[in-house]
C-alpha cells in the first residue's frame, strides 16, 4: 500500500539533488562505495554495481544527508522506486526468505 503525499516543490527537489551531488565527492560516501556491499540485500556488488539511494526518497520528502543515503545495488534501487521503508520491507522479506542464508 503507497502512502500519497505532496512532493516537494521544484526548488526544494534541486536544493536537495545538489546537496547529494556534494555528498558523492566526500571520504564519507566513498568509503561506503568502497565496501561493495548493498545496504537492502547485502550483496557484494562491487563499487561499480552501487548507486547512491534516499531512504526516504526526495520525492517523499526525504532529504540529501548522510543519515538518509545508502549504496544500495542497482537492482534493489531500481526495484525500490519512490517506496518509504515501510513498503518496501515486503520485498525485503521476501529475498530473506529466498535465501535463507543471509
Amino acid at each position: 500500500m503507497a502512502f500519497e503525499t505532496a512532493g516537494p516543490d521544484a526548488k526544494t527537489l534541486r536544493r536537495e539533488k545538489e546537496k547529494a551531488r556534494a555528498l558523492r565527492r566526500t571520504h564519507w560516501w566513498q568509503r561506503k562505495l568502497q565496501k561493495g556491499d548493498c545496504y537492502y540485500c547485502n550483496r557484494h556488488v562491487g563499487r561499480a554495481g552501487l548507486t547512491m539511494d534516499h531512504v526516504v526518497p526526495l520525492s517523499r520528502g526525504g532529504k540529501s544527508t548522510r543519515g538518509n543515503i545508502v549504496a544500495a545495488c542497482k537492482e534493489c534501487n531500481n526495484r525500490k522506486k519512490s517506496l518509504l521503508p515501510i513498503e518496501w520491507e515486503a520485498y525485503l522479506t521476501s529475498l530473506a526468505k529466498a535465501d535463507p542464508e543471509k
